[in-house]
């Protein structure tokens, strides 16, 4: 097709050079910015519904139509007020959770590379106009329509528009479409449309499949709820039987029941297990780890096992030619990084092939160094920066050669041939791992022994070599290119780790998480960089592609221990490494940057993308994306995950010792045979369940992460474990159910009364059950900060969390309205207690956090006594 035919924008566009700086703002004024549509996150009324029909509501709405039917509109009207207020909140904190998800993935916008004024940008999509000259390679999503100029086997992924799986081959003068991928090759395009007026635009909405099925958390969230609501419906069955033996009519009895039901369900576990992984998944976006879906927080927080890339994750990925070796010598490079200043060491008799090689390597490559608030830095791949640097600090001209020697063809990368290949003039040049290069060349010197020699030092090794081109039949395929080539020569890269890499992987080992580098690097460069970082030793079990072992429960077996160093892996490798140690009970999380490394991605648990190299489609695959592309950022989000499951653990024992208090006054009373008043009413239970609780519990749901975390194995057990029964059963509600009770009984046996005979005056009984109700406020007011640690006392942590401070003043204000307004009083059956009431209630918050000190100094002196007898 003719580029006139297409309009004015695209047949002014000068291919070589692409749009001038002023004409691209000119155009993005005219078009707008190229925003494409999105899949549209959950209407509002769906959100606010669901929280009206899930388990637990669905149990509160036939618990109020049952009061209502059994003529007591009282109790019905205040669980529908649950219902209700319960739902609004739940569907506040997950209308914000989705709206504050959405944000947090507009923090990684598309990059594109694009031609202007004669040079490669990398620029935001956004930024795109009609008539920019688009430069597509393998991983890159269609950011825009665009007619295709120049293609080398290219193959688009073009499900998302027409659903077909298998990739489609475009030819030169065909339109390709925004929103499908490149999945092979590398081609120039001119772009026709964008934003809105693309085909992509009028899609209506984007299909997109759920991978994952039900998570560890969700998984256990179900067993929970279904656990408890079946405790619910036992614990009022017997309440029932005993009720009716006390003498209660079937009707008393019925309304009792289903008030104690009522009771025991936990209306705040869901928005709380929301706002904890929203919180969480905010907290790690700040330390530049983006959660592309709130499940993964959870996930993260139980990994056991990092497959971990080198490049750019446990180094910096500033790379910089530092030796180039030749047959003929070595020369040797020093720099700043990209800047285009440098001093070379070399031999006089070296100096040729050193500049032929470096013209070479540079025609091969892509991209440019730019200076950027005075640092220059790489724009494109830093590999082929760092050959371009290179040459320039040889003295060569790359723009006159360029000029002078127009690029014809290119043969891009793929991991399987690990090389790349570029026609200019009649001359082939290839450059790619040694490996793959060498044993094509027709004469290798002593080659191999400089790579090993380089790869020893810690050095990224490529190979470059040349062969004539003009007899290169123009349908010539890659692997018909490739071969009868003349060795040029090696050129080593220096790749320095990230200062906090080691830290991490020390975190990571004191975590008891299992690192394993799975790198396409040389296995030598890989070792000496994953001894830099503190990954291995001095005998780490080094293995290559060929190395693994076909069966997947012998590849498991193989890798499943310390100091592994997996090199020269292909995609296809990291998948069944995913796949072997998740089958030996590992939860795996997985980097990976390039278009092939998705399958991987989806495999394991977590899969991490790499946000400033990865590609699109590696980024589309993954669970996390690292803003940073940093490893210890994996850390910091295994670190929020664990303290996101830590605090639902937390608001479980909170929930539950409340449970224990507000439930022993009707067990007293079942075991008297109703001889014995009871303590607290249900709708006094109501009360306290959905307005002194809830804010405190809320607060324990965004604790901030312990030091601790990193220091102890994952936390593989369940939600409700011994240790959560037992402090909220034994230690927190047993206390608080104590001190309720005495207070209640003492203030009656102040004013008269005896055991087994009725209370006198009806004032009495109200003001012993307000003293009740108010010792279990304190008393719960202080459970908020005793459940903060299972180890530490709340004296050595009580300020690291101010939402608790603030949630425990809102109780108290709350319980004050309760207790002293006299239609709400009135309405709960209880009045301000007496003197005696209130001095005896004030003691449930020293009392339980005297009962949980003593627990947690027991516990670890229990936990020290057997780590010595161990020893």
């Amino acid at each position: 097709m003719p580029l006139a035919e297409l309009g004015t924008p695209i047949a002014t566009t000068d291919l070589a050079s692409g749009l001038t700086a002023t004409e691209a703002s000119r155009r993005l004024e005219q078009f707008g910015p190229n925003i494409l549509p999105t899949a549209k996150p959950p209407p509002a009324w769906r959100l606010l519904w669901a929280q009206f029909v899930h388990f637990f509501a669905l149990l509160l709405w036939a618990a109020a139509g049952l009061a209502a039917v059994a003529g007591m509109p009282e109790l019905g009207l205040a669980i529908v007020a649950v219902i209700v207020l319960n739902g609004l909140f739940a569907f506040a904190l997950e209308y914000r959770a989705e709206r504050t998800a959405e944000r947090l993935r507009r923090l990684l916008p598309q990059r594109v590379t694009v031609r202007r004024d004669g040079y490669l940008l990398t620029l935001d999509a956004s930024e795109l106009v009609p008539g920019d000259v688009l430069v597509l390679v393998a991983g890159d999503r269609v950011p825009a329509d665009a007619l295709l100029v120049e293609a080398y086997e290219l193959a688009l992924d073009v499900s998302y528009l027409t659903g077909e799986s298998v990739p489609v081959t475009p030819s030169p003068g065909e339109l390709i479409y925004a929103g499908t991928f490149v999945v092979r090759g590398q081609a120039t395009c001119i772009v026709t449309a964008t934003g809105m007026r693309t085909r992509l635009a009028g899609i209506a909405a984007l299909a997109r499949a759920e991978r994952h099925g039900p998570t560890p958390l969700g998984r256990e969230l179900d067993r929970i709820v279904r656990t408890i609501a079946a405790i619910a419906l036992g614990t009022g069955s017997v309440f029932f039987v005993v009720s009716l033996l006390a003498g209660l009519s079937l009707l008393d009895a019925f309304i009792f029941t289903l008030g104690i039901t009522v009771a025991l369900v936990p209306e705040g576990l869901l928005p709380t297990v929301t706002l904890s992984l929203a919180v969480s998944a905010l907290r790690m976006s700040r330390r530049h780890a983006l959660v592309r879906r709130l499940e993964a927080v959870e996930i993260l927080g139980l990994t056991t096992a990092i497959c971990t890339d080198k490049t750019g994750t446990l180094t910096r990925n500033e790379l910089q030619a530092v030796e180039v070796w030749t047959p003929r010598g070595t020369a040797r490079v020093q720099g700043d990084g990209y800047a285009p200043e440098g001093t070379l060491q070399v031999d006089t008799n070296v100096f040729p092939a050193l500049r032929e090689l470096a013209l070479a390597a540079a025609r091969c490559a892509d991209g440019r160094a730019v200076l950027r608030d005075g640092r220059w830095v790489p724009e494109g791949d830093p590999l082929d920066v760092a050959l371009r640097v290179l040459a320039v600090r040889v003295g060569i001209d790359l723009q006159a050669d360029e000029a002078a020697r127009p690029l014809t063809r290119r043969y891009a990368f793929d991991p399987q041939r690990r090389r790349t290949s570029v026609v200019v003039g009649d001359r082939l040049v290839v450059k790619g791992a040694p490996e793959t290069v060498l044993p094509l060349c027709r004469t290798q010197d002593k080659a191999s022994d400089a790579v090993d020699d380089m790869a020893r030092r810690g050095l990224r090794v490529i190979a470059v070599a040349v062969r004539d081109a003009s007899a290169l039949r123009p349908e010539a395929s890659a692997l018909e290119a490739e071969r009868d080539l003349e060795l040029l020569g090696l050129v080593g890269f220096e790749d320095p780790p990230r200062p906090e890499a080691a830290a991490a992987v020390a975190s990571c080992r004191e975590a008891g998480i299992r690192v394993i580098m799975v790198t396409g690097d040389h296995p030598a460069t890989a070792v000496a960089v994953a001894r830099e970082v503190g990954l291995v030793s001095q005998a780490p079990l080094v293995l290559t592609s060929r190395d693994l072992p076909a069966d997947e429960a012998l590849l498991g077996a193989l890798i499943d221990r310390d100091e592994v160093v997996i090199a020269r892996v292909d995609p296809e490798d990291k998948l069944r490494i995913a796949r072997a140690l998740r089958r030996r009970g590992h939860v795996v999380a997985m980097t990976g940057d390039g278009v092939n490394d998705a399958p991987a991605l989806q495999e394991a648990d977590v899969g991490v993308a790499m946000g400033l190299s990865g590609t699109d489609v590696a980024r589309e695959a993954a669970d996390l994306v690292l803003l940073d592309d940093n490893f210890a950022t994996i850390v910091a989000a295994i670190e929020q995950g664990r303290a996101s499951y830590a605090n639902i653990r937390r608001f479980l024992t909170y929930h539950l010792s409340d449970n224990v208090a507000e439930l022993a006054p009707f067990a007293v009373w079942a075991l008297s045979g109703g001889r014995l008043p009871l303590a607290l009413g249900v709708l006094q239970v109501l009360a306290l369940d959905l307005g002194t609780d809830a804010l405190p519990a809320l607060a324990l749901g965004i604790e901030p992460p312990s030091p601790r975390l990193l220091r102890q194995p994952p936390l593989r057990r369940h939600l409700i474990d011994p240790l959560v029964l037992r402090r909220a059963f034994l230690v927190l509600g047993l206390t608080e159910a104590v001190i309720e009770l005495s207070t209640f009984f003492a203030v009656l046996a102040a004013a008269g009364w005896r055991p087994g005979s009725p209370v006198s005056e009806a004032s009495t009984l109200l003001a012993a059950s307000g003293a009740g109700f108010t010792a279990i406020v304190f008393g719960q007011a202080a459970n908020a900060f005793a459940c903060r640690s299972t180890e530490q006392t709340f004296l050595r942590q009580w300020r690291s969390n101010p939402a608790l401070l603030v949630a425990v003043a809102a109780e108290l204000a709350i319980f004050a309205t309760l207790l002293f307004v006299p239609p709400l009083a009135h309405l709960l059956h209880h009045a301000p207690p007496t003197p005696l009431g209130w001095a005896l209630a004030a003691t449930a918050a020293p009392a339980v956090l005297l009962a949980d000190t003593v627990d947690k100094w027991l516990r670890v002196r229990r936990r020290a006594r057997s780590h010595q007898h161990d020893r």
